[in-house]
């Protein structure tokens, strides 16, 4: 009898679940998905009930063959992809192209790649979950009729290679929204008035004027707040109200993807992207030493914040022998519901609480243990104890005014013991004071202040507000923010995203003509039809039917009405500074930019003034300096500096002859040791050397033939 083949994604997870199941099974992987719709068309028959076209990946028909060799020898398969739609998917694939008729195939589903998870899985093997597989096909089918249909549209009307999605388009509208609110906003000015007061006992304290005459004080300009002071001056200032609150903070969920992201990038300074790749091999596992590689933290892809009671009984024991019985809880806390989700899995936690992150130092690499003592603490502190605190509010009245001071005070440390103080929970302790107390006025002190816009999103905002939207799933928030920013719509500024003028035009140019897939509310909607199809309660067809009827209309309408900014050309008053025609403002990559209007005979062009393709001239002018003159040694021939999407690089003058290039670091440092590509073929700037084609499979077959023949 063969083995029994167990397929998974990744390597990294099959040497994990290899250790783990021993030698009477044969772990490979897949590297993910091996079959999709092809990128060169649509690949959807909308008229034959959106009939898919799916074809093998070429990176993965390698792959593919191989499995096909170790199915023939296997006495069953097991499916072990990741526990949601995409790895669902994988698997259906998987078992439409290595032929299931002569061996059984079995679906296997983990929450964690532990021994006693991944045992139990393989004790209780299902069939492939249809309804998830039809729910991400929807997705897939809806996400390929709105990008392969608006984007070639985008194309002809703007530039090439722009792209328009379903979820993206819409992310990108939020950031385009916000900057619009932004620009809009009109700060007004206001004044605060602070005291210093001394009663019987010292120390003094620190008091606010909140209310005039009962009213809430509003102070618009200086005059306004200088007669406030002197009226406050000449007037007594007397203790009206001591009350004093005990107050508990209660500990935090654990984590969800949402949260994790948001935390991530807050606390460690962490993209998106990062975390989810971090977390993936954190779930998949991670070699520790002696005892190998181990899965450290449970499914990273999760709306959830239910935990497994073994795992929250094997954190209470934890607990109370850590800390000590006053920091457990009596009873383990109750998970918090979540707005649409879907509770498919528990929350992301450590897959043993006994694995501290202290016990890892050493052993993991500097970001997968920062990111695993995030999870760790996280979840040991929602299974603790409130935090308690004393909480002092003073009134004080003087004349027409009304003054308050805050303090508090620590009581009981709680879940704090695990993650620390937040900012907003420094202790601040009030002195001895009493109802009625004559008060001393020490200083006055007035603070201008002016209204602020809205922030620009971070990526952890953005990610909070489109899971409150509704919009999205956790699983797909990380490569929608890679998706603009790689698309050039949206730039990072101070870590914040800023739309460019392409991601504001384009997002026009949809809002204008696609009004219901850019809409908060439609997108939102169609996250729940997706859902119902994956708990049966929708059919995938008749969804996707009822999507097409309107979609199909708008973009009807859009191919007659959308603006061709390709055509579109705006006077100026600017002269062009080498021929003295009219400049005019065209579109291009980076956005508007101005352009002489005699061309082609004069090709005269720069940026706009406070564009970003100007800003991106600054930046490389700036970096130019920098660097000043470089020559290849090996190559010996000049080197410009260029800016490309991974930041600025090297490249030879004589490109595209030689491809020779040399990345450049943000400091200006010029990072030889990784250049790639040829060098020109002579020291001083030949055409380099020209690679013969491959003959292919044919060629090989005569040559392999033809060197028989000559034995």
């Amino acid at each position: 009898m063969g083995k029994k083949l167990v397929i998974v994604e990744s390597p990294a997870k099959a040497r994990t679940i290899n250790r783990i199941l021993g030698k009477d099974y044969e772990v490979k992987a897949s590297m993910g998905h091996v079959r999709d719709l092809p990128k060169n068309k649509l690949s959807v028959d909308i008229e034959n009930d959106f009939e898919p076209t799916y074809e093998v990946l070429k990176d993965k028909k390698k792959i593919v063959s191989e499995l096909k060799k170790s199915v023939k020898d296997a006495e069953a398969v097991y499916l072990a992809a990741d526990p949601d739609r995409e790895g669902e998917s994988i698997c259906f694939h998987l078992e439409k192209l290595l032929d299931g008729k002569s061996v059984p195939f079995y679906r296997v589903v983990f929450n964690e790649i532990t021994t006693p998870a991944v045992k139990n899985a393989f004790k209780h093997p299902s069939a492939i979950d249809t309804k998830k597989v039809e729910a991400q096909q929807a997705r897939r089918i809806l996400d390929r009729l709105v990008g392969y249909q608006i984007s070639p549209l985008l194309w002809r009307r703007v530039k090439t290679g722009l792209s328009a999605g379903r979820v993206q388009s819409v992310a990108l509208r939020l950031i385009v929204d916000r900057e619009k609110e932004i620009r809009a906003f009109v700060s007004e000015e206001f004044w605060k008035i602070t005291t210093e007061l001394l009663g019987r006992n010292e120390p003094s304290f620190i008091a606010s004027v909140s209310k005039r005459d009962g009213e809430k004080l509003e102070l618009h300009n200086e005059q306004e707040a200088t007669e406030a002071v002197e009226e406050l001056k000449a007037s007594p200032h007397k203790i009206s109200s001591i009350t004093i609150k005990p107050r508990k903070r209660n500990p935090p969920q654990p984590y969800i993807t949402s949260t994790l992201q948001q935390e991530a990038f807050r606390r460690l300074k962490f993209s998106v992207k990062r975390t989810m790749s971090l977390a993936q091999r954190l779930y998949e596992g991670v070699n520790i030493g002696e005892q190998g590689s181990m899965g450290l933290i449970t499914y990273m892809r999760t709306d959830s914040t239910r935990v497994a009671a073994g795992a929250q009984q094997a954190a209470r024991g934890f607990i109370t022998e850590r800390f000590g019985p006053d920091y457990l809880p009596a009873s383990p806390p109750k998970p918090k519901k979540v707005k649409a989700a879907q509770e498919a899995h528990e929350a992301i936690r450590p897959t043993r609480i006994e694995r501290t992150p202290e016990s890892l130092e050493g052993k993991l690499d500097p970001a997968l243990l920062r990111l695993y003592r995030l999870i760790w603490n996280r979840f040991v502190a929602s299974q603790m104890q409130a935090a308690a605190f004393e909480a002092t509010t003073i009134d004080i009245s003087a004349g027409r005014y009304s003054l308050r001071a805050n303090g508090n005070r620590l009581l009981f440390d709680g879940w704090l013991v695990v993650t620390g103080r937040p900012d907003d929970e420094e202790e601040k302790l009030l002195p001895a004071l009493s109802e009625g107390e004559d008060l001393k006025l020490l200083e006055l002190t007035t603070t201008q202040n002016f209204t602020q816009p809205p922030s620009r999103f971070s990526e952890a905002s953005l990610v909070r507000e489109l899971e409150e939207r509704g919009i999205g799933r956790p699983s797909t928030y990380a490569a929608i923010i890679s998706t603009i920013q790689a698309r050039d719509y949206v730039a990072r500024v101070e870590r914040r995203l800023k739309p460019t003028d392409l991601g504001e035009v384009v997002t026009e140019l949809l809002v204008d003509n696609f009004n219901d897939i850019l809409d908060y509310d439609y997108t939102a909607r169609l996250e729940g039809v997706l859902d119902k199809i994956e708990d049966g309660g929708e059919n995938w067809v008749e969804a996707l039917t009822r999507f097409n009827k309107r979609f199909s209309v708008d973009l009807a309408d859009a191919e007659e009405k959308m603006r061709n900014l390709r055509r579109e050309v705006t006077p100026t008053n600017i002269k062009c500074d080498q021929c003295g025609a009219e400049m005019v403002m065209r579109w291009g990559r980076y956005g508007k930019f101005l352009s002489c209007s005699r061309y082609p005979e004069c090709k005269n062009a720069k940026p706009l003034p406070d564009s970003d393709a100007e800003k991106k001239q600054q930046d490389l002018g700036e970096m130019a300096e920098k660097i000043g003159d470089q020559v290849s040694d090996a190559c010996g021939t000049p080197l410009v500096l260029r800016r490309g999407r991974y930041g600025f690089f090297l490249g030879c003058s004589r490109f595209p002859k030689c491809r020779y290039t040399v990345p450049v670091k943000k400091d200006g440092t010029i990072a030889w040791e990784k250049a790639k590509g040829e060098l020109c073929a002579e020291k001083g700037g030949g055409e380099p050397e020209k690679k013969k084609k491959s003959g292919g499979k044919k060629t090989r077959k005569r040559t392999a033939k033809s060197r028989r023949s000559t034995k």
